[in-house]
């Protein structure tokens, strides 16, 4: 017996920029998918259009994969499109996919984050052979922190302790992450808040200084990891 009403259609993301841009480069995702793979799902605008893509690969096809979400409107979504999921605790991905808030030049440096999924988002990548970033034109900045601020999951009872922390490596703006149509910050699917952070210097071992802090749980710093950038060449 089916819900009379879906909720995975509440949560769909709402007027995606860029979208026919997002829509090809998901196309080319959706090509890579074979049969029996085991695939990171990555969140945001463009994997939720690479999922729908593979939902449509899998029909057509008649095939059958194993998603790992790193979200739960992720994982609804699936549940949706009868793609089924596990867990990373279960299996290891044989590669992933996922977007971006901000791509450096070289396309080996990102920041994400936005949708505070960056735990299990790098959960997934870490354990990946290859992450395809599914990325458009307006992700590539010459230099990472232009756009957006580098969020930083941490256990609620540190906020203040890490802030502190936070001040010897240079951060010049610190503040909690607030959530929309309630009160107080944003929780984490691992029930932990976000702080939002820019620094007088993005250099190559702050992701790992960031994380050195006790009550970090994650940085949305992406720095150095097996990647592979797609995007829509023109």
């Amino acid at each position: 017996m089916e819900w009379i009403n879906n909720t995975a259609y509440e949560i769909q993301p709402q007027n995606i920029t860029n979208k026919q841009e997002k829509e090809k480069v998901a196309k080319k995702i959706a090509q890579k998918v074979k049969a029996g793979d085991i695939i990171g799902f990555g969140s945001g605008s463009t994997s939720y259009l690479a999922i729908q893509e593979i939902a449509k690969k899998i029909e057509e096809e008649n095939i059958t994969i194993t998603a790992i979400p790193t979200s739960y409107e992720v994982k609804m979504l699936c549940q949706e499109l009868k793609i089924p999921t596990t867990s990373i605790l279960n299996c290891k991905p044989d590669w992933s996919f996922d977007g971006a808030d901000e791509i450096d030049k070289n396309h080996n440096w990102l920041i994400k984050g936005r949708g505070a999924a960056l735990f299990k988002e790098k959960l997934n990548m870490v354990n990946s052979g290859i992450t395809y970033i599914l990325a458009d034109e307006s992700k590539f900045v010459e230099k990472l922190g232009e756009n957006f601020s580098i969020p930083i999951e941490v256990y609620p009872e540190a906020v203040n302790s890490v802030k502190e922390a936070l001040l010897d490596l240079g951060v010049i703006e610190c503040t909690l992450r607030k959530a929309q149509k309630k009160d107080g910050p944003v929780f984490t699917e691992n029930h932990n808040v976000i702080l939002e952070t820019k620094f007088t210097e993005i250099y190559d071992t702050l992701e790992e200084d960031i994380k050195s802090i006790t009550g970090v749980i994650e940085s949305g710093l992406f720095i150095d990891y097996p990647i592979e950038v797609l995007c829509d060449e023109k």
